[in-house]
């Protein structure tokens, strides 16, 4: 193996020639411009306002956006955070009237509960209608969840009485079992820690999770927490922005060889510095650790294509590929049960990825049966037949 390719697995990162969706053009500066790239963005441009929400012990993060309409009710997947929705917000909000409010889930995000590890699909689901009920009182909910939050929307569907429709985003029983078998040889493949929230954003974008670097720069630090102080890595953005140095000649802005493998460097590269001369600090780790819910896995996901067809509301499928589509929904499809979206070029997490299309297509369900006006005359899409 050579010196290059080991370095590449050291740090866990895709190799130099892969692109991701990053722009092409890359300083050969390399140090503070590679770093600027991924320096992380607060949520405010995004939303207008994040909350806890009690409920008995158990205080419950969302992120609220717009003052009319219905409520458009957010569910993101397992390791994800509530900000995982903020550039689909930003592009929702300019098609259609409404409300929008992202939650992180129990053991995400800025949540806080008295059993973090209790991710049962029932738990979840009851949690979720809890803090519907506290927050919209009879306002019209049209709930929208992805992957594993798209399986909690399915399961609160019966617990929430002013749910007017429902939107399920790349999740599919029989893919998402099938699937569960590699789980632990994933995550056991990502990095354990971080020495920054720009090195994290950096691997979220050069490894494939997320294609989309403006998404992965406000929803990735609300999936890490700072290990010194606990705190989720939103609460260091600001004081971050305060102590970066003013000129880009400091080489204190140099991202270490172990932090960061940069895209440019030629083949010819001699071997990265050893430990024993680069120290690495690790300060951040993921907020969950999902490894330890795999109790829960099967349970998010069996039964769910006939829980899905079984709820008696406009229903929208987003999906990545029609490869994901099982027998039983492509039938429930064909039956005309629900609207169904493909959405190609993008990769799991389909709403961060391109965020304008999800919008669109939620949009158009909204407006097509009636839940919310249309602020602009955005692009249309058609259900696929």
């Amino acid at each position: 193996m050579s010196s290059l390719q080991k370095s590449i697995l050291k740090s866990k990162l895709p190799p130099s020639g892969v692109n991701f969706g990053v722009g092409s053009r890359v300083s050969k500066s390399k140090g503070f411009q590679r770093k600027r790239d991924y320096d992380p963005v607060q949520w405010t441009p995004y939303f207008d306002e994040a909350q806890d929400i009690e409920i008995g012990s158990d205080k419950f993060h969302i992120y609220t956006k717009g003052t009319e309409g219905p409520t458009l009710v957010l569910l993101h997947g397992g390791g994800y955070g509530g900000l995982t929705w903020a550039e689909f917000t930003k592009s929702i909000m300019t098609m259609i009237v409404c409300k929008v409010m992202a939650i992180d889930l129990r053991g995400h995000g800025d949540s806080h509960t008295s059993n973090d590890d209790d991710l049962s699909a029932d738990t979840l689901a009851e949690d979720v209608a809890g803090i519907i009920k506290a927050t919209t009182e009879n306002n019209p909910v049209i709930l929208v969840g992805h992957s594993m939050g798209g399986a909690v929307a399915v399961r609160a569907a019966s617990l929430i009485p002013n749910l007017h429709g429902l939107g399920v985003i790349d999740v599919v029983e029989g893919t998402a079992i099938d699937a569960l078998a590699s789980m632990q040889s994933f995550l056991r493949s990502r990095p354990s820690s971080f020495s920054s929230i720009s090195q994290a954003i950096e691997w979220c974008v050069r490894s494939g999770q997320i294609h989309n670097i403006q998404s992965a720069k406000v929803s990735v630090p609300g999936q890490i927490k700072n290990i010194e102080t606990d705190k989720l890595a939103t609460h260091d953005i600001d004081s971050l922005s305060q102590s970066q140095p003013t000129c880009e000649c400091n080489s204190d802005d140099i991202i270490p060889r172990e932090d960061i493998i940069q895209e440019e460097e030629p083949t010819n590269m001699p071997p990265p510095a050893t430990p024993s001369t680069t120290s690495v600090t690790k300060k951040y780790v993921w907020r969950i650790d999902l490894s330890k819910t795999e109790q829960h896995w099967l349970g998010w996901f069996k039964g769910l294509s006939t829980a899905f067809l079984d709820v008696p509301l406009p229903k929208l499928l987003l999906l990545a590929g029609v490869d994901r589509l099982d027998r039983e929904l492509t039938v429930g499809q064909m039956q005309g049960k629900f609207q169904m979206q493909v959405l190609p070029a993008c990769g799991h997490a389909v709403h961060e990825d391109v965020p304008d299309k999800v919008a669109e297509a939620i949009a158009t369900f909204m407006v097509r049966h009636k839940f919310a006006e249309p602020a602009s005359d955005f692009p249309r899409t058609f259900p696929a037949c």
